[in-house]
């Protein structure tokens, strides 16, 4: 399943929430199950903004997860952040789970946006911002 665990910085440091997944004994690392389908789904509801990336927003491990955490930065947009490569069911399941072959994904109000090259696209169109301030005014 995925757990949250709450850290709160010292003084000055903004709250982030890191995300892991607990496997159940017996289960296969590439196993998607439907408790841990439930658990990205409720995830994903319950957050605004949400980017399946390679690495953390404080440590993005790719290009492509770097441009996403700089584009939803540049916004001011709030997201959380779930490292994929943590863990190969979350990894190889959410490329089933979105029917998208890579990452980032990035899911907003609960629906699937896209990848790296969509979400640049909205951004430098202008789409990206003002969906973005609705979803936020929300």
């Amino acid at each position: 399943r995925i757990a949250a665990r709450n850290w709160t910085g010292g003084q000055g440091r903004a709250r982030t929430w890191s995300w892991r997944c607990e496997a159940q004994q017996g289960e296969s690392p590439s196993g998607f199950t439907p408790e841990l389908r439930d658990a990205v789904d409720r995830l994903i509801s319950e957050n605004k903004i949400v980017l399946f990336m390679k690495g953390t927003k404080m440590f993005p491990q790719c290009g492509f997860s770097n441009t996403c955490v700089q584009i939803f930065n540049q916004l001011g947009a709030p997201f959380e952040d779930i490292n994929v490569l943590e863990d190969e069911r979350i990894r190889v399941g959410m490329k089933e789970y979105s029917q998208w072959p890579t990452f980032p994904q990035v899911y907003i109000e609960g629906e699937f946006y896209g990848g790296c090259d969509i979400l640049l696209e909205s951004f430098q169109s202008g789409e990206l911002e003002e969906y973005i301030e609705r979803v936020l005014a929300s």
